[in-house]
């Protein structure tokens, strides 16, 4: 089967255009095409917080402060850098003071002042309780309020002490926009193409087609080593190999384990991986009457052999994590922790004493949007069915807007928004996050742990907080995480480019350079 997969490929490739895509500019620089299974709807950064979405938007937009992700030997990026931020510091445990690079320019040719700050995490677009995003408080909820001292510092104060408001200004959400761009062209909701200040600005926009992005070369961070770079939506992944075979496209993304090997026999292409600090997860509907009983709920996640799945379809080189967390958290992560169950035998007796009786469950994925989604869905349905869960598999466009009398299970991915448990199960699964804005869950007790989480800046209390946090997820199983994906490029072997354990696709100077000129 492998071997017809390859064939396939070359077949396509032959149809492809055979030039190198690495044609250069007057300037000698290339042009980039990065082949992707989709490109977002949109590219404000705040309101596209997908893996699509950043994957581009990453090099558009800055942030104050930078995750350093190719200094530390982990490649966490929990070091910060400064970005648009000079410099910063503590006044004291609730305000932070921010000072501005002078003369960072937007693609509009604005020139970045403190007024944009404060305009980006103003209470209308990102931090208030009715802002335009409504997953915003869940990153910046903690804020107070946003100051201008002066053209080129700002002052955020927290409403209560926040140990990590600096990894916030680094991460998810808090890129920063161009104010008098974003006011004109909002009309009362986000605007779909906003300026930022990053090294590249869009060209063209073509939807379910192509994003092009060109070289911005009034980038504060340096003159862009990249004429342009075109995201071209291949959905099928036979295809996007053929193109990188062929030397229509320098990168290709979500490439499957099994096909590492064959990229790398290559002599001009090669795979790059690495294992994300991202999950795929199940999100359950707690208030459908067939998953309402949460003795069905762990039954379904007991059903579940995480570690076959790694093994079968990401060649063991997958990671089920213990639990909702992972050692990016630092001192707040448990490695002692048990983690999820595989265990079909106590499976089968919850449902039992649920009072089970064979309803149909169902579980709605994307074909293309998660690598494997198809296949593991297809898996988990044998496994549910080895307990006695009759499950159904549908496949779907979206899993927005499904109906509740169908709205059992879907497929979903949770990106660590910042090294931090703020940033993972208490921003994803609390109150202004998808699942609970969905109504698929409505807990108590954990709203209230992760209220305390964010107020709390003790270490050791904010462990004991998290982990509490863990027990009652696990419990009342409002999903499950599956595994940490392997995620595979397929890289022009003279692109010097480094993919990150985040979806950023980060081609800013430092990290994107060409070796040499293809033959």
């Amino acid at each position: 089967m492998k071997h017809l997969f390859i064939a396939s490929a070359f077949v396509v490739a032959g149809l492809m255009a055979s030039t190198a895509n690495a044609q250069t500019t007057s300037d000698k620089r290339p042009n980039l095409s990065v082949a992707v299974a989709a490109v977002p709807p949109t590219l404000e950064p705040a309101q596209e917080l997908s893996n699509q979405g950043v994957r581009i938007t990453y090099s558009m937009f800055d942030t104050l402060i930078r995750r350093d992700f190719l200094s530390s030997k982990t490649g966490d990026g929990s070091k910060l850098v400064p970005s648009l931020a000079e410099s910063w510091k503590r006044i004291d445990d609730k305000t932070l003071e921010v000072k501005l690079r002078a003369n960072v320019k937007f693609h509009n040719g604005e020139v970045l002042t403190a007024d944009d700050v404060v305009f980006t995490f103003s209470p209308e677009r990102l931090t208030g309780k009715q802002a335009l995003l409504k997953q915003g408080p869940a990153y910046f909820g903690v804020l107070d309020k946003v100051e201008a001292i002066d053209p080129l510092t700002v002052r955020f104060t927290t409403k209560t002490a926040d140990p990590i408001l600096e990894q916030r200004l680094a991460s998810w959400a808090a890129w920063v926009i161009n104010k008098k761009d974003w006011t004109e062209h909002a009309g009362g909701k986000f605007p779909k193409f906003p300026v930022g200040t990053g090294p590249f600005k869009l060209s063209d926009y073509k939807p379910d087609e192509t994003v092009k992005l060109v070289a911005f070369d009034d980038y504060f961070g340096g003159k862009p080593t990249a004429a342009s770079v075109t995201f071209r939506v291949v959905p099928e992944q036979a295809t996007r190999i053929a193109g990188l075979v062929s030397g229509e496209f320098d990168i290709a993304t979500n490439i499957a384990p099994d096909q590492i090997a064959q990229i790398n026999s290559y002599p001009d292409i090669e795979a790059r991986s690495v294992v994300l600090a991202n999950a795929h997860v199940l999100v359950y509907n707690t208030e459908n009457p067939v998953t309402k009983d949460k003795r069905v709920r762990q039954a379904m996640n007991l059903a579940i052999d995480r570690q076959l799945l790694v093994d079968a379809l990401w060649g063991g080189q997958a990671v089920v994590p213990k639990s909702h967390q992972f050692p990016e958290y630092g001192a707040l992560y448990d490695d002692s922790r048990k983690g999820l169950e595989y265990n079909p035998e106590k499976a089968k007796q919850l449902l039992k004493e649920a009072g089970y009786k064979g309803e149909p469950i169902h579980y709605a994925t994307r074909a293309n949007y998660y690598l494997n989604a198809m296949p593991a869905g297809q898996a988990i349905m044998e496994m549910w069915k080895a307990v006695g869960i009759n499950g159904k598999l549908d496949i779907v466009e979206s899993t927005d807007n499904i109906p509740s009398d169908i709205r059992n299970a879907r497929s979903w991915s949770n990106s660590i928004r910042y090294p931090d448990p703020a940033g993972g199960l208490w921003n994803l699964w609390g109150p202004f996050g998808g699942v609970q804005q969905g109504k698929d869950w409505l807990p108590v007790e954990f709203n209230k742990l992760g209220e305390e989480l964010d107020r709390t800046s003790d270490t050791a209390k904010r462990r004991d907080v998290f982990q509490k946090m863990l027990d009652i997820w696990e419990d009342e199983a409002p999903g499950t995480i599956l595994y940490q994906p392997l995620e595979t490029y397929g890289v022009r072997k003279t692109l010097k480019w480094q993919p990150y354990n985040s979806y950023y696709m980060d081609l800013r100077p430092y990290n994107l350079s060409e070796e040499a000129k293809r033959s």
